[in-house]
């Protein structure tokens, strides 16, 4: 994701209004290597900024995602995560606690697949889901991490 100063620039340009509270979140959001819900950015961002809406969030990371600028992730039912990797990679997901990384896949393009009789791929999405290395050695112990609100995972 480009830096706050130039997404600023990128939504002027668009005719989209550069609030403070989006500085905020472009803020958050640059250089992160997590995969956020917009519920724990939201959490980050009261943080730094008391009363902002969790409906300031959900507009800004829906025009991020419309600009090319994050990926909207359904990995797990019902709660969507943000990616502001937009590089071409996969992701590990750990069942128990939620975690999401990213992980590089070599080859995915030569993959043999049959059945593809008549579809045109457009993307190639690899999820490897099993268990973390700190549930399995039992950290975890209800199976959930403990947010740190001022940085969303």
């Amino acid at each position: 994701m480009r830096p706050p100063h130039e997404l600023s620039t990128a939504f002027r340009a668009i005719g989209l209004k550069v609030t403070p509270q989006r500085q905020v979140l472009f803020s958050l959001l640059h250089d992160h290597d997590g995969h956020p819900s917009a519920e724990s950015i939201h959490l980050a961002a009261s943080a730094v900024m008391p009363g902002i809406s969790l409906r300031t969030v959900y507009q800004t990371l829906n025009d991020l995602v419309a600009m090319g600028e994050l990926q909207q992730l359904q990995l797990t039912p019902g709660s969507s995560r943000f990616d502001p990797n937009v590089s071409d990679h996969h992701h590990l997901v750990c069942d128990r606690c939620g975690d999401v990384r990213d992980v590089y896949v070599g080859g995915v393009t030569g993959l043999e697949v049959q059945g593809l009789e008549g579809f045109s791929i457009a993307t190639t999405d690899v999820v490897f889901r099993g268990t973390c290395a700190t549930c399995l050695d039992g950290s975890s112990a209800t199976g959930t991490r403990t947010p740190d609100p001022t940085r969303p995972t």
